[in-house]
């Protein structure tokens, strides 16, 4: 029988919700426990696909297609189990879903309502496919007071009562705000928080107070009294250096014995494992070396637009005992400057995915600097895109190449492909499609060629990779590439689609359709991020 966590927010957004349950998630694991993760979003969006990374951050895809939550990120980073479709949910798809029924007539002419039928929407999602786990973590998005969070909020309630004795629980997270004119720790706007969650019907058994400092205990006690928790359940939760340090510092702080002390399951005598997060932690304070990316992207104002990049890196780093400096490029810069300017002291530069064409001519500009300077780079899905135009203009000298993304062109070195082939079915898409939820999304397959740097780095025949884009290298330009040193790695098994090209005579010039940061670990470190931040070692040890 699973038991449920169910963890919410309060006086302010980005506390770290997400961070506290991939944590807690984590030391359940240790525990010898599994566990699953899941994340509901109020907003009225169907899924984020077509959200500006600026205001929401990156779309984090699962293998079966799904455009989610970056949260998913997280939570496949600290447990190392695979999301899916089942895992995201949002207000919006709810109500479409819902009103999609009552269209259909299932409703049988009666009153569609947010009570009973919204919220049972809402139950049905979180209890299904919960046979096989020992513990369901499920994240409400946003803060408790939110008027569109408020059905997410009953349908919690109203399972707590449904669930059997024990197996339901409800943790707060909120801001502890220190008042520098004061010199105080304010405790009023938990209390305030917490009074708002008790008048819609939860009462919160723990409390994680996220703060930028030691919280003492006289305060911890006020809240305890104040919002009728147990102490030993006011669990701090201050800044730390590194967020694969959150785990340890969550338990040093009492939350998983505390947790399931609450689930009647604790056992002062068993000895969870926390093998691996120490190590992480050992790793994280003996890097030995020192390299600096730049990272030339679009959307840089935010950095969450790029969450799983820099995660990848920084897991590439650590298995290499590197420490990686990353210079975030907005490359715009780069449209009207000489790169020179910008990228001369840079050991590695990266281009990463995005849409559109704002921003792109600096992104070629990058991509030609780093091939004439025979500086290491990585091109992920729109940077592999913008590599194949940059080589098609300057390579093969077509100076109308570009993709068709951009508008007609004569020379579509990058086009939108109307059809191709996942496992046994056809998939096919055209410039009328909607953009939601219509791209090549999840996992596909790709053949790598033998002796290649893709083979090396993978040391595998045939790779599985995350997808998420609608254009593609046409496939009809690969003989003209191959005859000025492009090299295509890794094809698609029906032969079609470019996967993966490298470029003969450079030290490391590598780009990819998919987006392999999606699948880094911090104990499974990505390949391709490896390989990279070795490259860009080499590339700083010549200097």
């Amino acid at each position: 029988m699973a038991r449920f966590i169910f963890i919410t927010g309060g006086v302010v957004s980005s506390l770290g919700k997400g961070l506290s349950a991939a944590s807690l998630g984590a030391l359940l694991q240790s525990h010898g426990y599994t566990v699953k993760l899941r994340k509901l979003d109020p907003y009225l969006n169907v899924d984020p696909g077509t959200m500006n990374p600026i205001q929401h951050g990156e779309v984090f895809v699962t293998d079966d297609g799904a455009e989610t939550d970056l949260d998913l990120g997280h939570y496949e980073r600290f447990t190392d189990v695979s999301a899916s479709k089942f895992d995201n949910i949002t207000s919006g798809k709810i109500y479409q879903n819902i009103i999609s029924k009552e269209r259909k007539g299932d409703y049988l002419g009666g009153t569609v309502q947010v009570i009973p039928h919204v919220t049972d929407a809402i139950k049905d999602f979180i209890l299904n496919l919960t046979e096989d786990v020992d513990f369901l973590l499920c994240e409400i998005g946003g803060t408790v007071g939110d008027i569109e969070a408020l059905p997410f909020f009953e349908a919690i309630r109203q399972l707590r009562n449904e669930l059997e004795s024990n197996s339901c629980l409800f943790m707060h997270l909120t801001l502890l705000p220190f008042i520098a004119a004061a010199g105080e720790l304010k405790t009023k706007p938990t209390q305030h928080s917490v009074k708002e969650l008790t008048s819609i019907g939860i009462q919160p058994d723990i409390i994680i107070l996220r703060c930028d400092r030691d919280i003492p205990d006289d305060e911890r006690k006020k809240i305890s009294s104040f919002c009728n928790v147990p102490f030993s359940r006011i669990i701090p939760a201050v800044d730390v250096g590194n967020i694969y340090d959150v785990p340890m510092h969550l338990h040093n702080n009492g939350l998983d014995k505390e947790v399931l002390k609450i689930f009647n399951i604790y056992d002062d005598k068993s000895k969870p494992n926390f093998e691996k997060w120490d190590q992480i932690s050992l790793n994280s304070s003996s890097l030995e070396d020192t390299v600096n990316i730049t990272i030339v992207g679009k959307y840089i104002q935010l950095k969450d637009a790029y969450k799983s990049l820099d995660e990848a890196i920084y897991h590439g780093g650590l298995i290499n005992k590197v420490k990686v400096n990353v210079e975030w490029l907005d490359s715009e810069l780069l449209e009207n400057s000489d790169p020179i300017n910008y990228l001369n002291k840079t050991d590695a530069i990266l281009i990463p995915g995005g849409f559109g064409k704002r921003g792109s001519k600096g992104k070629i500009n990058a991509i030609r600097f780093a091939r004439e300077r025979k500086i290491p780079l990585l091109g992920i899905c729109f940077g592999m895109q913008m590599a194949i135009v940059e080589l098609s203009q300057n390579l093969l000298k077509l100076k109308q190449a570009n993709t068709t993304e951009f508008g007609d062109t004569s020379e579509p070195v990058v086009d939108l492909m109307t059809e191709w082939k996942k496992g046994q079915e056809i998939e096919k898409r055209d410039v009328n499609t909607n953009l939601g939820g219509t791209m090549r999304l999840g996992a596909y397959e790709a053949i790598l060629k033998k002796g290649t740097r893709a083979h090396k780095i993978y040391n595998k025949n045939i790779i599985s990779e995350r997808h998420r884009h609608r254009w593609e290298v046409n496939i009809k330009y690969k003989e003209q590439l191959e005859k000025v040193g492009v090299v295509f790695s890794g094809i698609s098994p029906d032969g079609k689609l470019p996967e993966i090209i490298e470029l003969e005579g450079h030290p490391w010039f590598v780009g990819v359709q998919f987006h392999p940061e999606l699948k880094s670990r911090p104990f499974h470190p990505h390949p391709i991020f490896i390989s990279y931040i070795l490259a860009a070692l080499e590339k700083s040890r010549l200097v």
